[in-house]
């Protein structure tokens, strides 16, 4: 066997192995997810929004005002902090939000909820004590906006655009609650 192939196959040994030891003692990356990641997208003529999040299933549970407390901040889905994109400056209740990327914050209540858009970065969403990474010093906007009640429960936490109405609104949820935020 010739020095190239046996160098190849040591190389591929040692990616194997530092994978399966990931795999073992950090994140298993061959199991399914209990909060699947997930990516939504808006386009239409130059505007671009994009929302990347974690969407954790209901599973007979008790969500706001229990499993996610009112009155607290929540990273607005599980694992990773919720991001939201846009490549061209938008209007949020009256008040401007420039392009760039954003996390994206709540604080649910029984009849409001407030939603933050903070321009720094978390690589997750919570810290070791499991409380939101979220620092109130990098907001850029936060709006409040009402909560609509659900005639049938939403399993699975899900974000999506609406513009069925020739208005643009960033729709949030889960269980028997749903909020939107009109983007302009």
């Amino acid at each position: 066997m010739n020095t190239f192939l046996k160098r190849v196959l040591i190389l591929l040994s040692i990616i194997a192995l530092g994978l399966f030891l990931y795999s073992t003692f950090v994140e298993n990356i061959f199991a399914k997810r209990l909060s699947p990641k997930d990516t939504v997208e808006f386009k239409l003529n130059d505007l671009k929004l994009e929302v990347f999040y974690n969407r954790p299933f209901k599973k007979e549970r008790d969500i706001f005002g229990a499993l996610v407390p009112f009155n607290q901040v929540w990273r607005t889905g599980a694992n990773e902090a919720t991001t939201f994109e846009t490549n061209t400056p938008l209007e949020i209740k009256g008040m401007p939000l420039p392009a760039g990327k954003y996390t994206l914050w709540t604080v649910p209540k029984d009849s409001t909820w407030n939603v933050i858009f903070n321009t720094k970065q978390y690589s997750w969403g919570v810290n070791a004590e499991m409380k939101p990474m979220w620092d109130p010093n990098y907001d850029a906007i936060n709006i409040e906006v009402p909560v609509q009640k659900l005639d049938n429960a939403v399993e699975q936490f899900t974000i999506a655009f609406d513009n069925s109405t020739d208005n643009l609104f960033l729709t949030m949820a889960w269980d028997d609650v749903k909020v939107a935020v009109p983007l302009k």
